[in-house]
């Protein structure tokens, strides 16, 4: 596999002082995120293979010696609650798991990408239509996105206490 050097970050942000690069390095990132998402797609679904065939192994293995696992009498639902029981089989399901995480979290990724091509179309679009042209300086837009996430940063410190009813 390869090293597609992914930061989410610095990936997904814009910097509105320099649309123009932010809209050539755009296909490159859409192109880096997808492959990223198909390579977990391939991995996920190696996983659910090694599952399926080491499930069908330890079933036939219960099958074939019924005792050895506690079982007097093999019914299909004690074969498939003693599968279920196996560590080898709960490795490999824990396996599968952390696969699809990982795949569900490469999606985001194409999905955020995809959204800052729709972000960059809106803030060309503004620029066109002359929105930051005026009588008075343009508006740093970069620093009122910083004192912004400052803002949202703070806010999270803050607790907010609520009254019990009763006078209490």
């Amino acid at each position: 596999m390869l090293d597609l050097d992914l930061s989410y970050a610095r990936d997904v942000a814009i910097d509105p002082e320099a649309l123009d690069v932010e809209w050539v390095q755009q296909a490159e990132l859409m192109y880096k995120y997808t492959r990223h998402a198909a390579n977990m797609k391939a991995i996920i679904d190696e996983a659910k293979e090694r599952l399926d065939v080491g499930k069908a192994k330890i079933e036939m293995d219960v099958r074939s010696d019924p005792a050895a696992y506690g079982l007097s009498k093999p019914t299909e639902a004690g074969i498939q609650s003693t599968i279920l029981l196996q560590e080898g089989y709960q490795n490999l399901v824990h396996e599968y798991n952390e696969a699809k995480y990982e795949y569900e979290i490469a999606l985001a990724g194409v999905r955020a990408i995809d959204q800052k091509k729709t972000a960059l179309e809106n803030l060309v679009k503004l620029l066109a239509a002359s929105y930051f042209a005026g009588p008075q300086s343009p508006r740093d837009l970069r620093k009122e996105h910083l004192e912004e996430l400052d803002r949202k940063r703070k806010n999270t410190k803050v607790k907010i206490s609520r009254s019990r009813k009763g006078g209490e």
